[in-house]
């Protein structure tokens, strides 16, 4: 259900703008993401850090690309929060005990930390890819091949290394080795 609290703000708004524009599908991002977020504090009784920052940005980002009708804008949120989480997973990895994303999944996997330490730099080398990827697709793209990208290429890319992640943790937790 968290995953799909994660992709609805995403997919709601690449179909309103393919329907529409890009400035109507960020004023309608900026009120799906509101109301995810009530719903993730109604389903869970907490909000993660990552869902505030993200919701903080895209209410920042959507509104700069409404009031001074530039897609610019949101374009680059996407860039920033791939960065944040990558640079997020690089400092776990390096200056805390513990890294990051073993605090995300709150002890419902039990990895040793060697496991813990792999993933959290795998996921870090993967969000500066795809920071890395949106920049380019700013600069290279048109806005419609871009909104493309952003829906099919990352969505597709992180959809996938889920699915990796999850086959790696199937295995250490099945083999029990590394």
């Amino acid at each position: 259900m968290k995953l799909c609290f994660d992709f609805l703000p995403v997919f709601i708004f690449f179909m309103t703008y393919k329907i529409y524009d890009i400035f109507i599908a960020s004023s309608v991002l900026i009120i799906t993401y509101t109301i995810i977020l009530f719903l993730k504090w109604f389903f869970y009784r907490h909000l993660d850090k990552m869902s505030i920052i993200t919701f903080i940005l895209v209410l920042i980002f959507g509104i700069l690309t409404v009031v001074f009708h530039e897609p610019d804008f949101i374009k680059w949120k996407t860039t920033i929060i791939y960065g944040l989480l990558s640079i997020v997973l690089f400092f776990s990895h390096f200056y805390r005990r513990n890294p990051y994303i073993k605090k995300i999944f709150n002890n419902e996997i039990q990895l040793p930390d060697i496991i813990w330490r792999r993933l959290n730099i795998a996921w870090a080398f993967f969000f500066f890819f795809c920071s890395l990827s949106n920049v380019y697709a700013i600069f290279y793209l048109s806005q419609e091949r871009w909104i493309d990208f952003k829906f099919f290429g990352l969505g597709s890319l992180t959809l996938f290394f889920v699915f990796l992640s999850g086959l790696y943790i199937f295995r250490c937790t099945l083999v029990g080795g590394e």
